[in-house]
């Protein structure tokens, strides 16, 4: 509902009312949220951001899943509106490069449910798209149920549908922030105080986390669009072009919004090849292009609209169609447009734009509570294509802070807005990894792609040995961190009969090395770098009951003692693995993964402490190294006085020792399943550490290991990895980690997980290892059974200690017996597979309990 004047009270306040803030009001006023209010500066329901100025294209398919999920979800709850044209989407090859890349996309789409994905030859392309030059093209891949969205007609609907009442011509000043939590929002009209407060300002995102102190990582960039003139080709086509936008309000040039609200009769398309797509417009058509040099803009500079301005469109920039500045094309949008759609050539334009939109430095929305402020929300980095699915997501959030779609509970460690390392926020950081991403929008990226920029921002206290090994550098959450070392590189020889070769795609961007290095840490002994691995120390009064509260499994345990765990939400899915160790009788140390740990783990334990207890998250205090190998205790005995021995120091135990001079907390862990410790310790001791260690080790076959060796050698044992095996979409019964539950104590999710195990858990993780191929499986690919689709891979490597390559899938429960056949569909090939019990490497725990 629209109103004229703000409120001074509301419970909820949505700055935003374009694609994503209607659609969080929606949803929570579905799940019963009353008094929300939703401001924007611009009138309603043209409000003069990207939700008006885009074309409306909804291509569904992704890499990843809960983009497909949100999308497919979008797509159906706007067709049901009746504001969404389901005519379909063709995504063309120009290349065999591309082709290829067509049949992954059809393998994503059929691993995460989008109905009836299809691979075409050009003569199919043209039956639906007759504008197209066949002999331009190698086929496509065709998508039914993608479309186009009426942005203008969803707003009105979502605003129509909803409880909240909507405010426009609205500017947000300030956001009120005190003790650490919201407590109004100032604008230019009044002041609304309120418990909670979502930012939904996308182009405006980044000036909007300011005003409540926060550097958010959201960078606007200029793409093209322009509509052609009416075409004889599309002469049949009905338009009603000059009424769409009668009797409203519209700022700036009211051609864009007129064309962006009529609708296409033909499929949408996109040439990939040439960063392109389009879509007709009635009798004319439209040409969208990202074939051009990154049109970066100062995100504090974003202005506001006036009624001869639109904020969000600059004017259209001739030398970037007609010219190629792209710097992986060789053409310009013109050149390529014209040879793709010849009816396209020489004619006029009817309207053009350079639109702003929003990238972050991963390229991935950011949604969700805010680590600094109490009741600040971020729904920002959100295209129309997902808009629906993510407004859903936040909006369950929220309300039962149960991040789900009505297919199930999602994944969040990708999307989450406290993801993003500290450096993130820096604005050069941040706009140059943005305008990457916007160059990458429509590029094949390798597997295992690495940035060239803004490298080297943190380095463990052991980098200028690596560097000295010949450490290949990969960068996580900002860390240079090592996925092989050249110094490695004579051990290919010594095991290069268990390395079997990969090709192909699978082959890109990976080294024998890393096979070499697992295979010697299972005979030797190896140093692994985990200084991006955190560590939180959790002290004070009631503390032990604090982590009893929110680790589902029992904490009660020992000084010295470590356990592992969970930490869940309130629908039992997983927030995280940790391992708990107890120092003394009111401090704990809790260690958990690198990346976005740190933020989304660490602020959440930050967030439910009590005010007795004092949560630090220790993010770059400690460095610590990996020591792991049949050798590794002969190695560690020669370094300290400690007893290191089975009996006196045994398998899930802790003490704080001396490693030469190095003060360090060791924990006898391994997540590669070989004997082994992982020795913590403050990082100004972090180079000394691995010098004593080094030097000691030198007759035992000490070497250095990087990622790639971990990867493999803990999917042979099985060990989860969150944001991979594990995520806030799978409980603990489905992610084969019942022995981290006790159900008898108390602890956030127990409830659901009761109901989920009266009701039965219906899939199971499971791994699997290929027939009769050594081919490495990647993520993302369908696993099938008499051609129904069970799941996909969720983790591939090869198991080089075993001999076989694994893949990890979660399946129906009826599907994971040992023994069941399967088929895994990756790189257009079909795979025979077997399920296996599990672990498939040392089931007996021989190697590490010795």
């Amino acid at each position: 509902m629209s109103t004229e004047t703000p409120p001074s009270r509301a419970d909820t306040v949505i700055i935003g009312a374009g694609a994503v803030g209607c659609s969080v009001a929606y949803h929570l006023s579905e799940l019963g949220a009353a008094d929300v209010t939703v401001v924007d500066q611009g009138p309603l329901p043209v409000t003069g951001g990207s939700s008006v100025h885009a074309p409306g294209i909804m291509f569904q398919t992704s890499p990843s899943k809960i983009q497909t999920k949100a999308a497919h979800y979008t797509s159906r709850l706007l067709s049901e509106a009746g504001v969404y044209d389901e005519v379909g989407g063709i995504e063309l090859a120009r290349s065999e490069d591309r082709m290829d890349f067509l049949r992954r996309r059809k393998e994503w789409a059929t691993s995460y449910g989008l109905p009836e994905p299809q691979l075409l030859d050009p003569e199919e392309v043209t039956d639906h798209l007759p504008m197209v030059d066949e002999d331009e093209i190698l086929g496509g891949y065709y998508s039914p149920t993608d479309g186009r969205v009426d942005g203008i007609g969803a707003l009105q609907w979502y605003m129509e549908e909803s409880a909240a009442d909507f405010v426009g011509n609205t500017e947000v000043e300030d956001i009120e922030v005190e003790d650490g939590a919201v407590q109004a929002v100032v604008t230019d009209r009044g002041r609304i105080e309120c418990d909670r407060c979502v930012m939904a300002t996308n182009n405006w995102g980044y000036q909007t986390g300011q005003l409540a102190g926060l550097d958010l990582p959201i960078a606007p960039v200029e793409h093209q669009y322009v509509v052609t003139e009416p075409l004889d080709e599309l002469a049949d086509e009905e338009s009603s072009v000059g009424d769409n936008t009668t009797g409203l309000d519209v700022p700036g040039d009211r051609s864009i919004a007129e064309y962006m609200s009529e609708g296409p009769t033909q499929p949408v398309g996109r040439d990939q090849d040439h960063s392109l797509y389009f879509r007709n417009h009635g009798d004319a058509l439209g040409m969208g292009s990202y074939n051009h040099e990154t049109l970066s803009v100062d995100p504090e500079a974003m202005g506001k609209n006036t009624d001869e301005h639109q904020a969000s469109v600059r004017g259209f920039t001739k030398e970037h169609w007609e010219k190629p500045t792209h710097r992986g094309r060789d053409k310009s949008a013109k050149q390529a447009f014209d040879e793709l759609l010849p009816a396209t050539q020489d004619v006029e334009y009817e309207a053009t734009e350079n639109g702003i939109f929003v990238f972050t430095p991963d390229g991935m929305p950011a949604v969700g509570p805010t680590a600094a402020v109490d009741g600040l929300w971020s729904g920002l980095a959100i295209w129309w294509t997902h808009s629906g699915g993510y407004g859903k997501i936040l909006a369950e959030w929220m309300e039962n802070g149960v991040p789900r779609l009505p297919s199930g509970p999602v994944d969040t460690g990708g999307i989450h807005v406290r993801r993003f390392e500290p450096h993130a926020g820096e604005k050069e950081y941040f706009v140059d990894r943005g305008a990457k991403r916007y160059e990458q929008v429509y590029s094949i990226v390798e597997p295992r792609w690495q940035p060239d920029d803004h490298r080297g921002l943190r380095r463990s206290p052991f980098y200028s040995q690596q560097e000295d090994l010949g450490a290949e550098f990969y960068q996580s959450g900002g860390w240079e961190t090592p996925q092989y070392y050249e110094s490695n590189a004579d051990l290919v020889d010594r095991y290069e009969d268990q390395i079997p070769e990969q090709d192909g795609w699978q082959a890109i961007n990976r080294s024998p090395i890393e096979a070499a290095e697992h295979l010697h840490t299972r005979e030797k002994v190896s140093m692994f770098d985990m200084t991006t691995f955190s560590s939180i120390v959790v002290e004070g009064e009631g503390s032990g009951e604090f982590l009893q509260s929110v680790c589902s499994n029992d904490i009660d345990i020992d000084i010295g003692q470590v356990r592992y765990s969970l930490l869940l939400n309130e629908g039992g899915g997983i927030l995280a693995d940790v391992t708990v160790v107890r120092l003394d009788d009111e401090e704990y140390l809790v260690t958990t993964g690198g990346g976005s740990s740190p933020g989304i783990h660490g602020g959440w334990l930050e967030e439910h402490a009590p005010e007795t207890v004092g949560v630090h998250v220790e993010e770059g205090a400690r460095s610590t190294i990996g020591l792991w190998g049949p050798n590794a205790r002969l190695l560690l005995q020669r370094c300290t006085d400690a007893d290191v021995t089975n009996s006196g120091f045994p398998y899930f135990r802790a003490k704080q020792i001396y490693v030469g001079e190095v003060p360090v907390v060791a924990l006898r862990v391994s997540y590669v399943g070989e004997l082994g410790w992982e020795l913590w310790a403050p990082t100004e001791y972090g180079q000394r550490l691995w010098e004593t260690l080094w030097e000691a080790g030198q007759d035992l076959g000490v070497r250095p290991m990087g990622g790639g060796a971990l990867s493999s050698m803990r999917l042979e044992k099985g060990y989860r990895l969150w944001g991979t095996d594990i995520d806030t979409d799978a409980n603990p019964f489905e992610a084969g980690l019942p022995f981290a539950v006790d159900m008898d104590t108390d602890f956030v999710g127990k409830e659901a997980l009761q109901a989920a195990r009266e009701d039965g858990i219906d899939n199971r993780i499971t791994p699997l290892t290929l027939d009769d191929s050594t081919d490495i499986m990647l993520s993302g690919r369908p696993v099938t059974k008499d051609g129904e689709t069970l799941g996909y891979v969720q983790a591939g490597d090869y198991g080089y200690t075993l001999g076989e390559s694994i893949a990890y899938t979660y399946v129906p429960s009826e599907y994971a017996e040992a023994g069941t056949t399967v088929q895994v569909h990756c790189e257009g090939e079909t795979y025979d597979a077997t399920v296996r019990d599990e672990p498939l490497f040392d089931p007996g725990r021989e190697k590490i309990i010795r």
